[in-house]
């Protein structure tokens, strides 16, 4: 499993209400909710993020309420993955649950800079910054969470 996509970089402390605010929760609709991701912190990142595209965040990443609307949005918006120093315990279940690849690598997140390219092998956990050439090593998935994310959630690794 693999990613590559252009980065939208983020601070610490993005917290659930700013990925996806409270004033759009009444819908069940993927689509809905993309359309207001990050809408609070960059008013423009709907326009700009294109499918595959990466965000990086730094500390504490998904902080707030335990709603998986916040990873379900950033999914749907077309993120493939999400890189950040650290992340929210709930937020991180909640994402492997929706098969949204989430990976922990603090030098990455720290250095890594909005619109560099980057590459991940998921596999080995190897982030590359395509842009600077510089190369990262992040926890790889055990097997067992790669089924559920090439599945596409916890659901669908279930009930293949």
């Amino acid at each position: 499993m693999n990613a590559k996509g252009r980065v939208h970089k983020f601070g610490d402390n993005v917290d659930t209400d700013v990925i996806i605010p409270a004033r759009y929760l009444n819908t069940a609709s993927h689509k809905e909710l993309a359309a207001h991701c990050m809408e609070d912190i960059d008013a423009q990142f709907v326009n700009k993020v294109q499918e595959g595209d990466i965000m990086v965040a730094e500390k504490n990443f998904g902080c707030g309420s335990s709603r998986e609307h916040a990873p379900i949005a950033i999914k749907a918006s077309g993120i493939s993955c999400v890189i950040a120093s650290t992340f929210a315990r709930i937020f991180y279940r909640n994402s492997i649950n929706i098969g949204l690849p989430i990976l922990e690598c603090d030098e990455a997140a720290r250095e890594i800079r909005d619109g560099d390219t980057v590459s991940v092998n998921f596999d080995t956990g190897v982030i590359t910054d395509e842009t600077t050439g510089k190369t990262y090593q992040a926890e790889p998935f055990p097997e067992f969470i790669q089924n559920i994310i090439s599945k596409g959630g916890l659901i669908n690794s279930i009930l293949s």
